[in-house]
């Protein structure tokens, strides 16, 4: 479908992955009628057809005021508001991809979660590299599983902003009788909580594939919660960030129910699967794989502590095995438990 025909109040969502899809039904479902484009042409329009995400979330159907659109320019044509939700890999590439088209005045958010592989830079980083400091950008984030919210089931979440009006607008249009949206000013808390949690959930597959026990578990979410807090306040984000839906929230909904990707990971991992036959298995993006790469170059740089991260970096990509990382953490020296 063009965009000619379509109010220039629409959002326009990039990216018809789970997450992408499920955002673009809320904000239609909530009054604020969305385009909705994808990379993968023929994907887009067997969704136009059969007016739902089949391959994605089966069994949601589509508000009539979604629109699906197949070319980029079309779907940012006149739009005041831009939602990428693209895997953190993919960011960078598509807000380049976006400079040429993005109308000056449009405000740009994203639902991308991760920082950058090689730069170590968060999302909201890469925005201000490539786009500038004087756009509007504001990042969603916190507990919520794409299938749930597609079905129309409770949920909350945070849009954090700089610009307080613009996080206002977008919760206020997100927000319906069964999605409540909070907002904050700390775009780099809500960011780093969104990063760190997805490697801690692999960690928390894994140790419940090994049997390892509930107690073995909250210890993993608990010190993982100090470390990420640890790194947010050193890249400057505020500590009762992380006490929120965008940290402690997102990571125990992440490390114990197995929508999570990366909780299923780590699971396939414990059961004696190889990294390659894991991804494999999962079939969608596993986000913690790579930021743990990213996570480890971040803490070396900020000279952060991060014991649990560097263990899974360890068992990820230089082969150690589970069970020494486990004797590993259980022999680190006693030490005040908020030093």
């Amino acid at each position: 479908m063009s965009a000619s025909s379509i109010a220039h109040a629409d959002i326009a969502v990039l990216g018809a992955g789970s997450w992408g899809t499920a955002l673009a039904i809320q904000f239609a479902r909530a009054g604020r009628p969305a385009r909705l484009w994808g990379r993968d042409r023929a994907h887009v329009e067997a969704m136009a057809r059969e007016r739902g995400n089949h391959r994605y979330l089966p069994d949601v159907r589509f508000p009539d005021s979604l629109h699906l659109i197949t070319e980029l320019a079309d779907a940012l044509d006149g739009v005041d508001d831009v939602l990428l939700a693209v895997p953190s890999h993919a960011f960078r590439a598509l807000l380049l991809q976006l400079l040429p088209l993005l109308p000056a005045a449009s405000r740009l958010c994203w639902a991308t979660k991760g920082f950058e592989v090689n730069s170590g830079r968060l999302p909201n980083q890469v925005a201000h590299e490539i786009l500038g400091s004087s756009r509007s950008v504001a990042v969603l984030s916190g507990p919520t599983f794409a299938a749930e919210v597609g079905r129309g089931l409770p949920t909350a979440m945070t849009i954090a902003s700089p610009d307080t009006d613009y996080a206002e607008k977008l919760a206020h249009d997100l927000s319906s009788t069964n999605f409540r949206a909070y907002t904050s000013t700390d775009i780099t808390g809500v960011e780093v909580g969104g990063a760190v949690k997805n490697v801690l959930a692999i960690g928390a597959g894994m140790s419940d594939g090994l049997g390892f026990g509930a107690n073995t578990r909250i210890a993993l979410i608990t010190r993982g919660l100090v470390e990420m807090t640890r790194l947010g306040v050193a890249l400057g984000a505020r500590r009762e960030t992380f006490m929120g839906l965008a940290g402690l929230g997102d990571l125990v909904l992440t490390c114990t129910d197995n929508h999570s990707r990366n909780r299923r990971f780590g699971l396939a991992l414990a059961q004696g699967a190889s990294v390659a036959s894991a991804l494999e298995q999962i079939g969608q993006v596993v986000e913690g794989y790579q930021a743990a790469r990213a996570l480890r170059v971040v803490a070396t740089r900020e000279q952060v502590i991060m014991p649990i991260a560097e263990a899974l970096y360890g068992v990820l990509y230089e082969q150690v095995a589970v069970e020494q990382v486990v004797r590993g953490l259980m022999l680190r020296p006693v030490k005040p438990e908020f030093d």
